[in-house]
């Protein structure tokens, strides 16, 4: 079993920054990778980032440039910097962790940005 938990959302207006936290707990040996998804209200909920055990780091294109992912393991921690926002950028922000049992996946954290 892994827990995770996300924070850092908030409301910011377009062109600022949030950095968003996901905290691990439980199994977290058996973590494979870490992904960050955002799902906006009427849309499917979507990949925007993620980074493996071995520090790998994949984008979606529409956040490449402006969103940084990083992980703390002392920490057990992953990160979503995300700079430039733009009000297309509103969503709920979920934290899936994959793993040799299958994903799992934290409530989310809202992120608003205002035009």
């Amino acid at each position: 079993q892994v827990q995770l938990v996300e924070s850092g959302g908030g409301l910011v207006q377009a062109g600022g920054s949030l950095r968003l936290s996901c905290v691990a707990s439980g199994s977290i040996n058996r973590i494979d990778a870490v992904d960050w998804y955002r799902q906006a209200p009427g849309k499917q909920r979507e990949m925007v980032a993620s980074v493996t055990s071995g520090g790998s780091t994949t984008y979606a294109n529409s956040v490449k440039g402006r969103f940084t992912i990083s992980r703390d393991n002392a920490k057990n921690t992953v990160y979503l910097q995300m700079n430039s926002l733009k009000p297309e950028d509103t969503a709920v922000y979920y934290c899936k962790a994959q793993t040799h049992y299958g994903p799992y996946w934290g409530r989310g954290t809202q992120v608003t940005v205002s035009s």
